[in-house]
């Protein structure tokens, strides 16, 4: 894949999330004589079992997977981020604490709590989110207690606190910008994480609710018309692979990008 393609992908998918409002009435406008049509030039990819147009559902349901992946990354790597600087710096039972809550989290599978808690809560988008930020967090919070239990140690650190400087200071300015690297690689993989997840959950009728188009309910309505209509399923499964897919490969260059040993062993 060229190395454009991905960025491509990914900005188309940001565009149908934040300009693909206008057509969510055409999404659902219902046409019986239309009903498992297959692709064509009415319908470039065709319609599902209630002659509803895929094209535009599947430029709808963008917007659904595009809140929900960066809305839980962005809570949870802040929540994950604060709570791991503070344990990581602070260590003794604070530190003991949170490393016990991550074995918590650990021992159970994330994406069963999140099944659990969305059953709970009940369905939708605001839910939704939730309940992947409460299992979402824990990576970011491991990350970075792992990062500043190393990093405490360098003499920038040393020094800030012998001069006197303010632990929210030191935590701002002296170590949260070293671990700006991995916190940006470990977030674009978990943006690719949560776009499967809001899938799976709408999947299963836990994530966003009918008529909202959504990528996960629209494979959830055309497994039961495989055979009659594979279209229904192959449109959104391959939009879900392809913004997966470009989410990773730019992970994959971010982490190289970033990495200081590789890029000094290029350069030599």
């Amino acid at each position: 894949m060229s190395r454009q393609v991905p960025l491509l992908i990914l900005l188309l998918w940001a565009l149908a999330a934040l300009f693909g409002g206008p057509l969510s009435e055409a999404a659902n406008r219902i046409e019986l004589g239309r009903i498992l049509a297959p692709p064509g030039w009415d319908g470039l990819l065709g319609f599902d079992d209630l002659g509803r147009p895929l094209l535009q559902r599947l430029i709808v349901g963008a917007r659904g997977s595009f809140l929900v992946a960066f809305g839980v990354v962005g809570l949870s790597a802040g929540l994950g981020t604060l709570l791991g600087l503070v344990a990581g710096y602070r260590g003794g039972l604070v530190d003991l604490l949170l490393v016990r809550l991550i074995d918590l989290f650990l021992a159970f599978p994330g994406i069963l709590l999140a099944i659990a808690l969305a059953g709970i809560m009940g369905p939708g988008l605001e839910n939704l989110i939730i309940a992947l930020t409460v299992v979402g967090w824990v990576g970011y919070a491991r990350l970075t207690r792992a990062q500043v239990l190393s990093l405490k140690q360098r003499d920038h650190v040393t020094a800030a606190v012998a001069l006197g400087s303010r632990q929210g200071y030191i935590l701002w300015h002296h170590l949260l910008p070293l671990l700006a690297a991995p916190l940006i690689v470990e977030a674009t993989f978990g943006v690719a994480g949560m776009v499967i997840a809001e899938a799976g959950l709408s999947f299963l009728g836990l994530g966003i609710q009918p008529p909202t188009a959504s990528w996960g309910s629209m494979i959830r309505d055309g497994a039961a018309y495989m055979l009659m209509a594979p279209h229904m399923v192959l449109a959104p499964g391959l939009a879900i692979l392809l913004v997966v897919l470009s989410l990773n490969l730019l992970g994959d260059r971010l982490r190289d990008h970033l990495d200081i040993r590789l890029t000094a062993r290029k350069r030599w």
